[in-house]
């Protein structure tokens, strides 16, 4: 093309463009002139007093929702709650509590270790009957916690009843910056194998990680496990720096793009690696996420470790915080990210997801193949991380969801704690008052249909409304009998299923969270499954 003609088109596309910018503008400022009319319309002629706090928020939330799940109005009266699920950091006195029934005490049901409710005497089961001179009876559990939390420094006053003595008992705490820790275990599995249960990443988690990693070292690990299954991700400097510990310096980890494709911005490794070459294992499932993401997809693209599990949640997208007048925060979606690969997780429709939280099944024509950086093996974009090893998943059966969500286990749990003053060292620990258990629970209400009675009864809803209820009457009835089961016999019929929960909460009551842990690590069959393959053992 010469000279002549490159000067006109230019000045076409550079028309075209700002034509389409105009257009831009245009739509928008129409679209805020409509919204001052309607508004202005309702205010003066609306039969009613207008909701306009309902109807601000209600139109907020809603024109969001046509962007995507992440970018969210944050008001001023959530900013706390909000720092809390960001930060995971809180003034308070660290404990969980448990509100049975409004007019009931509060419980406390599991102070954590180290905490200022722990050192204060705060023990499970303890009753709380004022906060502040304030009854707990009448007061929702949120209530009840709000009155716990406060600026860190000042003092709280509880009057409490002891769960083993009875005695009534005042109890002043000073509140402190309660930190949920991101590494919630690590340990020695066997002999060889390191394990690191991570589920944030949240400011100097990666610091955490390399202190832990090193003690693991310390004492004879082989071969690691980092675990970030239900991990939903955080601060990408975080999970960079994490990245760093086992690779070379200089690595490219992940890089992002904002709405300027030209605006790309890379992030490598600069720290000097701790480990280049003990083997690795990230364990990923459906609610792996963002920050979690970043890590396994670095790993697996490096052709540094293994990643094993179920494939992730899919979310490739990176947020920013912006302030708002009067005091509010918009979460808004500014970037995606790319692995070393150059793909990008981000599910491509986030809205259809498999029960285990992950995107569902999407065809190979929509998404794109991509190479691992050393070893050149396939690895493919529009859709979380595809573990290189996928660990056989165990679904629980309806019956525990419903002892969890009804609280029947953590009702239990109090019960024991209450007749138990200690139990044996958590390794020695077994929980084998089963017949126990089963008495305290078939007294109380929960869902206690299986799964196929459940199905059944919702057949039989369908057969109503099409009218064939009398014609399959005989069968119906034949099938229910033979699907029915009573709770006592359904409790007994998944005591291994429901023990092991049982035994878990217990040990958290007398041991912390770690205990717990140990627990589930007992029974983890997808981290048994983990330690006896062979890409663990070498790299």
């Amino acid at each position: 093309m010469t000279k002549k003609f490159l000067v006109p088109v230019a000045v076409l596309l550079l028309a075209g463009y700002v034509a389409f910018a105009q257009s831009g503008h245009f739509r928008l400022g129409q679209w805020l002139e409509l919204n001052n009319a309607i508004l202005s319309n309702l205010s003066r002629e609306y039969v009613d007093t207008l909701p306009v706090s309902r109807m601000s928020r209600s139109a907020i939330d809603a024109m969001l929702s046509q962007l995507d799940p992440y970018t969210v109005y944050v008001p001023e009266e959530e900013n706390e709650d909000f720092q809390m699920s960001v930060s995971k950091v809180y003034g308070g006195i660290g404990a969980i509590i448990y509100k049975p029934e409004k007019e009931g005490y509060v419980i406390i049901n599991e102070p954590y270790e180290g905490s200022p409710a722990a050192r204060g005497g705060l023990q499970c089961g303890d009753q709380i009957m004022e906060i502040d001179g304030v009854s707990t009876i009448g007061l929702e559990a949120a209530q009840s916690s709000d009155r716990m939390k406060g600026k860190p420094g000042t003092t709280v006053h509880f009057k409490v009843k002891k769960v083993r003595s009875g005695e009534i008992k005042d109890i002043d705490i000073v509140r402190e910056r309660i930190h949920l820790p991101d590494i919630e275990y690590a340990g020695m599995l066997d002999g060889e194998t390191g394990y690191v249960l991570q589920t944030g990443f949240t400011e100097n988690v990666s610091r955490q990680i390399r202190e832990a990693f090193l003690d693991l070292k310390s004492k004879g690990m082989k071969r690691f496990i980092l675990d970030l299954r239900g991990n939903g991700g955080g601060l990408l400097g975080e999970a960079v720096n994490i990245v760093s510990l086992f690779v070379p310096t200089g690595s490219l980890v992940v890089s992002q793009m904002g709405r300027d494709s030209t605006d790309r911005r890379e992030y490598r490794t600069v720290m000097t690696p701790i480990d280049t070459e003990m083997p690795i294992a990230i364990l990923v499932d459906g609610a792996s996420a963002s920050a979690s993401e970043i890590v396994a997809g670095a790993i697996q693209d490096l052709d540094r470790g293994v990643v094993m599990g179920r494939r992730t949640y899919g979310k490739g997208l990176v947020q920013s915080i912006r302030p708002l007048p009067y005091n509010g925060q918009l979460k808004v979606t500014v970037a995606k990210y790319y692995t070393p690969s150059g793909r990008c997780v981000q599910a491509i429709d986030y809205s259809k997801r498999e029960e285990d939280g992950s995107v569902g099944h999407i065809p190979d024509s929509l998404t794109h193949e991509f190479k691992t950086l050393r070893l050149g093996r396939s690895v493919r974009d529009g859709g979380g991380i595809t573990p290189d090893i996928a660990l056989t998943y165990h679904p629980y059966t309806r019956l525990v969801y419903s002892l969890v969500v009804n609280g029947i286990i953590e009702q239990y749990t109090l019960k024991y704690v209450g007749e138990h003053e200690t139990i044996p060292a958590v390794e020695d620990f077994h929980f084998t008052d089963y017949n126990d258990f089963v008495e305290f629970a078939k007294g109380k209400k929960f869902d206690s249909r299986t799964g196929a009675m459940a199905l059944f009864d919702q057949m039989k809803d369908e057969l109503v409304k099409d009218g064939l209820q009398d014609k399959a009457s005989a069968e119906i009835e034949a099938l229910q009998k033979a699907l029915e089961i009573s709770k006592e016999e359904l409790l007994w019929l998944r005591k291994d299923e429901v023990t092991p929960w049982i035994e878990e909460e217990i040990a958290v009551r007398y041991y912390y969270q770690g205990a717990g842990i140990k627990i589930r690590l007992r029974y983890d069959r997808e981290v048994a499954e983990a330690l006896k393959n062979s890409f663990l053992l070498s790299n």
